[in-house]
């Protein structure tokens, strides 16, 4: 069970968590269930020829201060031994204090010209440090506190980029997690399948409730120990959340609240930075889409998650007074012309996304959307609004199981060791391949 709640944290195949399940269930499940288990155990690791896979299994984290924190003790040799996190922010803005009054420097001082302290200065100060030791340690400082700038807003990219795949399950504890057995193989094989890589494609993504998900589900609907507060943090589908009390739903209708605000701040912020394109939504040279896609999956999840709370709760009315809009993402171009070349057309959301306010301007109050603006732009776009998820919840219905591909920038491939090689050469990254000949010979 511990294993499998590290998998909750991770981008582990769905077959791997299968097999994982079939080891930790084993005669508790029926023949029929485990037949239909079997159909993506048996693509796992454990029973691949090739006994592993291309496909990263752990979330990309950001890089913490540890090189620049062991240069400023090398230099200034601290008394005090304090034991500080260079993974922690709050950690690393603790050891730049405390570095910081060794050199009497005030944080956030960083003018080269205007914060530096001249000879008479360090010797009034006393400090014994010639201008070149001095400058040293000055500049050092300097970039500890831009690492540390840098680290909260890429720890917050990573944190957006699992809310936009699995919503906040990453956030659960292992007792919550592991109070039942049913719930937490549903939890943790729907969570692998929520993780899936985008694949390149105008067909759509593959689905996350698959059979398997439907069958481990009902498991979870048959059983009266079932922990429906779990697998609300990956799946608050209305008949999930229906199962929780008023207090719980007002504490998860608070928490998506509060992620939905702090999403909208980093979406204006990018939006301001670049020069996207609103009315096609295209990608141009200059975007930042993968910090953009990655934020508007996020939105959309967490939009998704506070629509189904608020019609759990019988609280729709307030859709009349506020409703938030979908975030489109940016689209290839390449794609886009796929697309067009196979008798599409442009998404009729973009019409709908050009015409709504834009998510940050109403959680300012600078602008007012609300359900009727919002599907009147639907309708106007040849869109139901409730079917097509800008009003109401989507429904939820079991798509057969996939197998996981091995994917190069999106791109499927045959096995796991043709991936990594391609990879390696730079294939399907948009940039020029670093050796063709080898794979033309």
């Amino acid at each position: 069970m511990e294993q499998l709640y590290q998998t909750i944290k991770q981008r582990r195949r769905p077959e791997d968590i299968a097999q994982m399940i079939l080891e930790i269930q084993g005669d508790n499940l029926a023949a029929k269930e485990r037949k239909v288990l079997d159909k993506a155990a048996s693509g796992s690791i454990k029973k691949s020829i090739w006994g592993y896979s291309s496909m990263a299994m752990y979330f990309a984290e950001p890089i913490g201060a540890k090189k620049q924190m062991e240069k400023a003790i090398e230099l200034f040799k601290p008394e005090t031994k304090v034991l500080y996190d260079p993974n922690n922010a709050e950690s690393i803005r603790a050891f730049i204090a405390a570095v910081s009054s060794i050199l009497k420097k005030e944080e956030g001082a960083n003018n080269f010209l205007s914060d530096r302290m001249n000879k008479e200065a360090r010797k009034e100060s006393g400090l014994d440090l010639s201008k070149r030791a001095y400058n040293k340690r000055w500049r050092l400082l300097k970039r500890l506190e831009n690492k540390l700038l840098k680290f909260i807003r890429e720890n917050r990219n990573a944190e957006f980029q699992k809310i936009a795949k699995h919503g906040i399950i990453h956030r659960l504890d292992y007792n919550t997690f592991a109070s039942d057995t049913d719930s937490a193989c549903f939890i943790a094989y729907y969570t692998s399948r929520c993780n899936l890589r985008s694949e390149f494609t105008i067909y759509g993504q593959q689905r996350a409730f698959d059979e398997i998900s439907e069958m481990l589900y009902n498991r979870c609907i048959n059983n009266q120990n079932t922990n429906w507060w779990a697998i609300s943090h990956v799946y608050p589908a209305i008949e999930v959340l229906k199962n929780l009390s008023d207090e719980q739903k007002g504490i998860l209708l608070g928490e998506w609240t509060s992620i939905l605000k702090d999403i909208s701040t980093l979406l204006e912020e990018v939006w301001n930075s670049n020069q996207i394109n609103r009315n096609s939504m295209v990608v141009r040279k200059g975007n930042d889409s993968t910090t953009w896609n990655n934020t508007a999956g996020a939105w959309n999840k967490s939009r998704d998650n506070w629509m189904n709370l608020i019609y759990a709760m019988g609280m729709d009315d307030i859709l009349d007074t506020i409703c938030f809009g979908k975030v489109l993402r940016l689209m290839a171009g390449d794609v886009v012309y796929w697309h067009i070349r196979t008798g599409g057309k442009l998404d009729p959301n973009t019409d709908v996304w050009n015409s709504v306010p834009l998510p940050w301007e109403v959680f300012e109050g600078k602008t007012v959307c609300n359900r009727k603006i919002i599907s009147d732009s639907c309708k106007k776009a040849g869109l139901n609004p409730k079917k097509s998820g800008w009003i109401a919840p989507r429904e939820h219905k079991a798509v057969p199981f996939s197998p996981t591909p091995e994917l190069v920038h999106g791109v499927t491939v045959s096995n796991p060791f043709l991936a990594d090689i391609l990879k390696k050469e730079g294939w399907f990254s948009g940039k020029p391949a670093k050796n063709k000949k080898w794979f033309w010979n």
